[in-house]
């Protein structure tokens, strides 16, 4: 894929009104939710379940791509067709997780580094080869009592510049993901702080990577309180801070930011959203990468029947994105 093709994606991925569906949970995250629900964590569970999300009718309207697990990717319909092709058949660029999730940062306790950088390279010949567009890293930042360092934040901005430049010389885009994790009693302004330190950073090694900014897409944790916090920031406060921050520190040459939900309530998730785009015009657009908040009523839905409620849960799925799709323009309002 050429330096244009790439571009191209990344404004894709951003489309005016549309954003990204994060469906790349583990085999063992995807089994806590299951557990939750009741539902075995077999093989044609997860398809099933996948398939239920992929083929909701006019998901298109307001989901421009999708992130999927290795094992997705791989995955086809009950009635044998890829899901790849499902995806782009309804204009939604299929996209992977590539990182091997956040371990212990040896010599800094409670700190930790995504890893996955070990054979990277082959691996996004692979998924590039079964059609995927874009690829996502996440790195975990945690705010605690000396924490984090700055050991910490630099070792995994480090390794989201590996990966980006392993992305962009296979034709993939990167979708580079710092979460500054809600965790913890700290107030919004630490949060502010750390995010803008982390954020600073990760450009830093952007640019000492030679990547092109053009063909990367920013996955932000929004600025919030401390979800253990006495004092919880309203709607406004959290989408003023979170646009001084991205101001700050993230270069308007990127073609796009979509926001983690990280935790939040579905309803605060689209909010927040909503209100940044109402502060615009912004450098970028500014949009979605939401998992949970995209899913979880979803999933309670499916549940109690896999295969007679499968509607019921996509036009709930469909109702999730036309709000977050509406919130991407400013446009949503509170039912």
């Amino acid at each position: 894929m050429s330096i244009d093709q790439l571009a191209e994606t990344a404004q894709a991925m951003v489309a005016a009104g549309k954003g990204i569906i994060a469906i790349d949970e583990s085999n063992a995250t995807i089994k806590k939710r299951f557990d939750g629900v009741g539902i075995e964590c077999t093989e044609e569970n997860r398809r099933a379940y996948r398939e239920m999300l992929l083929t909701t009718p006019k998901l298109g309207d307001y989901i421009s791509g999708a992130i999927l697990y290795d094992e997705t990717l791989r995955q086809s319909t009950k009635a044998g067709v890829p899901f790849t092709k499902v995806m782009m058949d309804n204009g939604i660029l299929p996209g992977i997780k590539v990182d091997k999730g956040a371990m212990p940062l040896a010599g800094f306790p409670g700190e930790l580094v995504t890893e996955g950088l070990d054979g990277l390279r082959d691996r996004l010949k692979e998924y590039a080869k079964l059609g995927a567009k874009f690829a996502k890293w996440r790195a975990v930042i945690t705010i605690g009592e000396d924490m984090p360092s700055g050991t910490c934040i630099e070792a995994n901005c480090h390794a989201l510049a590996r990966y980006a430049a392993l992305c962009q010389e296979a034709g993939i885009v990167p979708m580079v993901e710092p979460e500054v994790l809600m965790d913890g009693s700290h107030d919004i302004d630490t949060c502010y702080e750390i995010t803008e330190v982390t954020l600073r950073s990760l450009f830093g090694s952007l640019y000492e990577h030679n990547i092109m900014l053009e063909g990367t897409i920013l996955k932000a944790s929004m600025v919030v309180s401390g979800k253990d916090c006495a004092e919880q920031a309203g709607i406004e406060e959290v989408a003023e801070m979170t646009l001084r921050c991205l101001k700050s520190s993230v270069p308007a040459t990127l073609p796009g930011i979509v926001f983690l939900s990280g935790g939040q309530s579905d309803e605060d998730a689209t909010a927040h959203l909503n209100a940044m785009n109402q502060m615009g015009p912004n450098p970028w657009p500014l949009s979605f990468s939401y998992g949970r908040a995209m899913q979880s009523a979803a999933l309670k839905i499916w549940s109690k029947d896999l295969v007679g409620n499968v509607a019921a849960a996509q036009q709930t799925v469909y109702a999730r994105a036309r709000d977050n799709g509406l919130a991407a323009l400013g446009k949503w309002k509170k039912a």
